[in-house]
Formats: structure tokens, sequence, C-alpha cells
């Protein structure tokens, strides 16, 4: 993991550079001619694959808004065939269709059960 270093003369900070008489990587201060040797070679990571799973969101009394659509899904907690739904709100680029389920009767929240377990769970528990 990279780090920040600072200078021990002057304290500013230290800067990766590429030292060409000694062919090595040092960090060295802008200011003054202070230089160390670099133990770790990492200067930047930049991670361009995060994957991250669907979740259900903090929202309560879902089942009662008359402004989401209601499927005949029975819900997994009290068999109740009356859930509203909704699609995953996440800014990913790759965004699966997800659709996530709130019982209208006990406020239960699950996905679709006929849905592989890839990754995600069949029922997801809401925080309230």
């Amino acid at each position: 993991m990279a780090s920040l270093h600072f200078c021990s003369e002057c304290n500013n900070l230290l800067y990766p550079k590429a030292d060409q008489q000694r062919r090595i990587m040092v960090y060295a201060c802008r200011i003054c001619t202070y230089d160390e040797l670099v133990e770790n070679k990492c200067v930047y990571r930049n991670d361009l694959l995060t994957v991250t799973k669907e979740q259900v969101g903090v929202t309560t009394d879902l089942g009662s808004d008359p402004t989401l659509a209601h499927s005949n899904i029975p819900c997994p907690q009290c068999g109740h065939e009356d859930a509203v739904f909704y699609q995953d709100q996440s800014k990913r680029k790759e965004t699966r269709m997800i659709l996530f389920y709130v019982c209208a009767k006990c406020n239960h929240s699950f996905t679709d059960p006929s849905l592989p377990a890839e990754g995600t769970r069949g029922e997801l528990d809401m925080a309230s």
C-alpha cells in the first residue's frame, strides 16, 4: 500500500522520482536535496474493477407506498401474496436487473427466490 513520506531535513512531502544515475526509484524532496531509497515500489494503486453486492435499502413502509408496482409473489416469511417491488438503484455501469420485493403485510424484504444464488441471498433482512 502506498503511503506518504516526509523529508527528514525540512519536513516537506517526498515525491517518487527515478534516479537515472543509480537506476532506482527514490523518494525525493522538491525543496532540498534529500532523497531516500524506496522499500515499497507501489506509488499508486487504481482498482479498475470493484464488485459490490446488491443490497436492500433501509427504507421503511415500502409495502404501503401507493406509487410502487405490486406483484403476487409469496413472501418467504409470512406467505402473504402481495408485495411491492423496485429495481436496484446503484450507480454502477453494469447493473444486473435485480428486483427487490417488500411484503405489503409484514414489511419483509427479499429478492426473487427463483433467481440463482450467485453471490446474492434469496432473503435479505432490512434494518429498521
